[in-house]
């Protein structure tokens, strides 16, 4: 058992760092939802932040769009040409993703100030990308509703989770140590 230890030591490191980090930052997010919401910004501030600038992108192409809060969840809908279309969660405005990039990304450690800009550059690029997920998917939904199912379970999640493979890819084979470690 020692040997086997011994012999899958940094496998062994990388899942219990990724399980100490992502249960760390997985339960300080879970207060955060629990003490965060605010009449200000409902029903939580990333949330709301998510539902305001997808409505200024999608007004900047073009749409009357507006977000109000929703009266019987915690969501903001999301509203083009007077059209309900889409209700901005909790859970799109990214931050359970980045969570799970960031785990991963500080178990596959690097030089410190490598890995704080990596986390940093590659958090604001998934913002970005999940908030054009929602404007895109927001578009979509009113040009083609019958399309909701594809469009919000198959296309923007792998669109988002590819992304995040990618920045985990570019880690580890260029600045994660291990990849300094093989050159």
């Amino acid at each position: 058992m020692k040997d086997l230890i011994k012999q899958y030591k940094t496998v062994i490191k990388f899942i219990l760092t990724f399980i100490l980090v992502y249960t760390v930052l997985t339960f300080s997010y879970k207060l955060y939802l629990q003490y965060a919401s605010s009449e200000i910004y409902y029903p939580d501030y990333m949330t709301n932040l998510v539902a305001k600038q997808s409505k200024e992108v999608l007004e900047s192409l073009g749409y009357n769009a507006q977000v109000i809060p929703h009266p019987n969840e915690p969501s903001m809908k999301l509203i083009i040409n007077k059209k309900y279309v889409a209700r901005v969660i909790e859970g799109c405005n990214s931050v359970s993703v980045i969570i799970l990039f960031a785990s991963f990304i500080i178990a596959f450690t690097g030089k410190f100030k490598t890995t704080f800009f990596y986390l940093l550059v590659g958090s604001v690029l998934i913002y970005v990308a999940n908030l054009f997920r929602v404007v895109i998917l927001s578009i979509g939904l009113y040009h083609y509703p019958w399309r909701k199912d594809i469009l919000h379970t198959v296309i923007f999640p792998a669109i988002i989770y590819g992304m995040v493979c990618l920045l985990w890819l570019l880690w580890v084979n260029r600045f994660s140590i291990r990849s300094k470690n093989h050159e």
